[in-house]
């Protein structure tokens, strides 16, 4: 890809602390269209900070694994946007665990693979690619953080698209993808999980009533939770994560549909904890998930996730 956008023979390469950084032929980006289309492409610094937060507490050895094919592995940040921050941010924090980790932005339109390239290294990488990510001969994935990319999709896009990332992805790693407000302060997200058949993979029941067919046609991922984030500077208002929730979820919060049921079951539970509102959102927020897990969800309790605004419904 990097050599399409460079191939101009006037152009000079682009230059980061005065080392050139050469542009490589990509085979697959070079002649495969990327599968998608381009985003808003807004964000904002830090926007996604609680999304990797979270990503480095839910399962650290993901990001510092070194067995097999999970030596070399990359973490993809799919349609980062109109700049390379929330990549490069990434970076940083990741980083601090496993200084070699290798990183990838992903995204569709060229100007903004452009304009992401000359904060490019040998270990941070920005392609032109979509949904068939563009991954050079030999390279596998660990981790892909998708926020703000399938909003704009219909539907029926949304398991076609999954199964396309499924193939990139090293049994055992993980997908996180979903929506945010436009500053980071609430978001929610599926996490998902990287199997094979032969795992004896099983679609989890917790998806919609009128997405179980389309769920279990999702090749290759195990739904493994539901999650649901806030820093409290919104303040707790259980209806304000139905507005972000993901694109299997966001048209089904309809009477009869299981996700309907889930939000009118923590809507009674926060109301009959209001009286922890006293000690603080957060204990009011821990109060509703506690209640929403005496009615029978498997909602995770440990003080870990709750404390900081976490609430992981697992499927």
């Amino acid at each position: 890809m990097a050599s399409l956008l460079l191939s101009n023979p006037n152009r000079r390469p682009w230059r980061r602390n005065a080392r050139i950084i050469r542009p490589m032929a990509h085979p697959l980006t070079s002649h495969k269209k990327p599968v998608g289309l381009p985003t808003r492409g807004k964000t904002a610094s830090n926007r996604l900070r609680r999304v990797d937060n979270f990503a480095l507490l839910y399962e650290p050895s993901l990001l510092t694994r070194t067995d097999g094919l999970f030596r070399d592995s990359l973490f993809v940040d799919l349609g980062y946007g109109f700049d390379a921050r929330t990549t490069l941010e990434s970076a940083s924090r990741f980083r601090r665990v496993n200084p070699n980790l290798k990183i990838l932005g992903v995204e569709i339109d060229k100007e903004r693979v452009e304009a992401a390239l000359p904060f490019a290294d040998d270990k941070t990488f920005f392609r032109l690619g979509g949904f068939n990510l563009p991954l050079r001969t030999g390279e596998h994935v660990r981790l892909i953080r998708a926020f703000n990319v399938f909003r704009q999709y219909e539907e029926k896009d949304f398991a076609p698209a999954y199964e396309i990332l499924a193939q990139r992805v090293l049994p055992g790693g993980l997908m996180i993808e979903g929506t945010s407000t436009p500053f980071g302060q609430l978001w929610s997200a599926n996490v998902v999980r990287r199997v094979l058949e032969s795992d004896g993979y099983v679609p989890h029941s917790g998806m919609p009533s009128s997405s179980q067919k389309q769920a279990s046609g999702i090749q290759g991922w195990d739904f493994e939770a539901l999650v649901f984030s806030t820093n409290f500077r919104l303040g707790f208002d259980v209806e304000e994560f139905q507005t972000i929730l993901p694109k299997n979820y966001i048209h089904h919060v309809v009477a009869g549909e299981p996700i309907h049921d889930f939000f009118e079951a923590w809507k009674r539970a926060a109301a009959e904890a209001v009286g922890a509102k006293v000690y603080g959102l957060r204990q009011w927020f821990s109060a509703a998930a506690e209640g929403l897990a005496a009615r029978g969800y498997k909602i995770d309790l440990h003080k870990k996730w709750l404390s900081k605004g976490w609430l992981i419904w697992r499927l």
